[in-house]
């Protein structure tokens, strides 16, 4: 028996707050990378870290912020918990893989290309790897083409997002850089739930009906959602970030050359008023001088 597949359980409260959670880890992720394009070689590998987990966490979390909405009219539902904090552990990592090799290696097309491929395939992977930690009295079917339709989307959005990472200056463009990338991240998503279906298995006996597990997903979000909050806190107490980092790098770029290198020389105190004093008082020594002998008859 085919199974009535309701994904807004709770009406649009569950897409928003998703898509926020996505918008937020992408703008967290966006600022760190570009703060790591602006310390020294000691920082940088933690400022990237700090950002790809910042964007790994927001588009997991925007995953199972959505699932709570998704339920099967005829059967309840319930997740495998290590295989949905595997599916967090695979966002991460792919999503580091990516920004460390834009961060290190820069946007040249093959680079960008490569790190985006292989973002958007573990996205696509840590989606439906979520999806399969899904236990359920059935079994969860895909069409195939809708599938390859969410990981093309992964793939783009995931080049884009690696993209803006290195690319985008100024608070503003990267917050409007995250909010296309939040719109991103959850079409994916729904594009790869548009793909499901789920056939219920035929059971004799009382069967039990329920809705979204949300008493059981919310515990595996807390770890998460703290994590965001705290990469949230270091980001709001760098104030290179909250002033915008690149306005002093291009003041001092824009000076010429020979004024910043005049600049960088220690400054010698001129020794010309010393010569004048010296000169004034040998000229009044001498007229005393040729007065007294005047006056010596």
């Amino acid at each position: 028996m085919q199974g009535t597949i309701d994904g807004f359980h709770y009406g649009l409260v569950t897409p928003v707050a998703g898509y926020i959670m996505a918008c937020l880890g992408a703008a967290l992720g966006l600022r760190c990378t570009v703060r790591s394009l602006r310390t020294d070689r000691t920082w940088k590998p933690g400022w990237l870290a700090l950002g790809a987990a910042s964007i790994g966490c927001g588009i997991w979390t925007m995953h199972f912020i959505a699932m709570l909405g998704f339920q099967v009219q005829e059967v309840s539902l319930s997740y495998d918990a290590p295989l949905t904090l595997l599916s967090l552990i695979v966002a991460v990592v792919v999503v580091a893989v990516g920004v460390f090799m834009v961060g290190y290696r820069g946007t040249a097309p093959a680079v960008l290309l490569t790190a985006g491929v292989l973002t958007g395939l573990g996205v696509a992977a840590m989606h439906y790897l979520g999806m399969a930690a899904v236990r359920i009295d059935g079994q969860v079917e895909y069409d195939p083409m809708t599938v390859a339709l969410s990981v093309v989307i992964a793939i783009v959005a995931a080049t884009a997002a690696l993209w803006a990472a290195v690319s985008i200056r100024g608070f503003l463009p990267s917050l409007g850089a995250s909010v296309v990338m939040g719109v991103a991240v959850t079409g994916m998503h729904y594009t790869g739930m548009a793909a499901v279906s789920v056939r219920v298995d035929e059971i004799t006996g009382p069967r039990s009906v329920g809705g979204s597990p949300a008493v059981e997903m919310l515990p595996m979000l807390i770890g998460p959602l703290s994590f965001l909050v705290i990469a949230g806190v270091v980001v709001m107490f760098d104030p290179m970030l909250i002033m915008g980092d690149d306005e002093p790098a291009r003041t001092r770029a824009g000076r010429p050359a020979a004024a910043r290198a005049a600049e960088s020389r220690p400054r010698v105190p001129s020794r010309t008023p010393f010569f004048d004093e010296r000169s004034a008082g040998a000229a009044q020594e001498n007229t005393t001088d040729l007065t007294l002998r005047r006056s010596v008859p």
